[in-house]
């Protein structure tokens, strides 16, 4: 049984794959079903741990994005993508494998334009609830389609579509209650407020927080995931801003946290303050963590608004629009919420209903059933 997952550019769609490739194997021990031969098609591992520990090989695809305003890269990129199929159509020809998993992006459409040509069969993950263009493109022809949210499912057959919820990895699924202060040498006693802008981090959010950072620490411990490419002028900032403050230890900033420091995090936090990406609305609904959401604009992203707005429909979240977004109305959403412990509960039963922790065996069970069709 031979399984291509496909997909990247992103924590938001890597994950993912990472997580129904643990469904897949451990679905084939449970079975007693022949290992699976798993391969990743991308243009870039993006994580080689999680690829080497769940035993997927790597294989390279060039692949081009197709930017929706003016740019000469697009030019570039056209070519890298024309590259990126026929290399696609070889090794998909060599392989031959029983079936396809594209996560989406930019970086699917080789490998999805190959897989039709070679009738190899597909299926399809959508993660946002406003669907991306390869993924209306591969649902035409894909022989099954999940989706994370019920709002993309007007797009696509009802027949060979199901709402799934967006999957997680194994190891991220369960916070860690015990513990976690200790780890990440912080406060014993203010709340925590954990701020992400997501795996590369945002900007606007940063801005916002420096702002009102003396406020914050006076009241909260702060963790703040600023991205790789912020944390050193943020780290610088925030050294000015908090020099002399007495509460300064109760801020620390960070490029990107670990699997365990998350979980820390999740499990001793009070409130998310958070970009509105599929992937981490899910992992907060599945921590049952009070969230503020700001997604992207729209003018900028098509999805994260609609994510943000049905998430906040289930009571799990609510959400500040960046528009809106001032420091002042940040740090009034943030006291608010941390001084109502009675709304903070119901938030939680909010994200508990959203939650779909099975979401990574759904979709693993519907792609072996797809191989072993295939294979006969």
């Amino acid at each position: 049984m031979k399984i291509v997952l496909t997909g990247g550019g992103s924590g938001g769609h890597f994950n993912p794959l990472i997580a129904v490739a643990e469904e897949i194997n451990l679905l084939v021990q449970e079975r007693k079903l022949v290992p699976p031969q798993l391969y990743y098609f991308a243009d870039k591992p993006y994580d080689e741990q999680a690829l080497f520990e769940n035993q997927i090989k790597f294989i390279k695809i060039s692949a081009g994005k197709w930017r929706r305003y003016f740019s000469l890269q697009n030019f570039f990129d056209l070519w890298r993508t024309a590259r990126g199929m026929w290399t696609a159509l070889w090794k998909l020809y060599t392989l031959y494998p029983d079936v396809i998993f594209s996560k989406g992006g930019y970086v699917s459409f080789p490998v999805l334009w190959a897989a039709r040509i070679l009738r190899i069969p597909v299926a399809i993950h959508e993660s946002d609830s406003h669907p991306g263009r390869v993924a209306l493109w591969s649902g035409k022809f894909a022989a099954r389609v999940a989706l994370s949210f019920p709002e993309a499912t007007p797009h696509f057959s009802v027949e060979k579509t199901a709402v799934t919820g967006n999957p997680i990895r194994a190891s991220l699924k369960k916070p860690i209650t015990t513990g976690a202060r200790e780890y990440l040498q912080i406060d014993p006693e203010a709340p925590i407020i954990f701020i992400t802008g997501g795996s590369q981090g945002a900007v606007t959010l940063n801005e916002a927080v420096l702002k009102i950072l003396p406020d914050l620490v006076s009241r909260y411990a702060i963790i703040h995931q600023a991205g790789a490419e912020n944390l050193a002028e943020v780290k610088s900032r925030s050294g000015l801003i908090l020099e002399n403050n007495p509460q300064a230890g109760r801020y620390q900033a960070y490029d990107y946290l670990n699997e365990v420091a998350l979980k820390m995090v999740a499990g001793a936090a009070t409130l998310a303050v958070s970009r509105a990406g599929a992937g981490m609305i899910f992992e907060l609904a599945n921590w049952q963590l009070p969230a503020i959401l700001i997604p992207i604009p729209e003018a900028i992203s098509h999805d994260q608004r609609s994510n943000a707005f049905t998430y906040a429909r289930s009571g799990g979240a609510v959400v500040i629009e960046q528009e809106n977004l001032t420091p002042s109305v940040l740090l009034a959403e943030i006291d608010r919420l941390v001084g109502d412990a009675h709304l903070r509960e119901e938030m939680k039963r909010g994200a508990k209903s959203f939650a779909r922790p099975e979401a990574g065996r759904l979709i693993a069970e519907a792609l072996i059933g797809l191989a072993l069709e295939h294979e006969e």
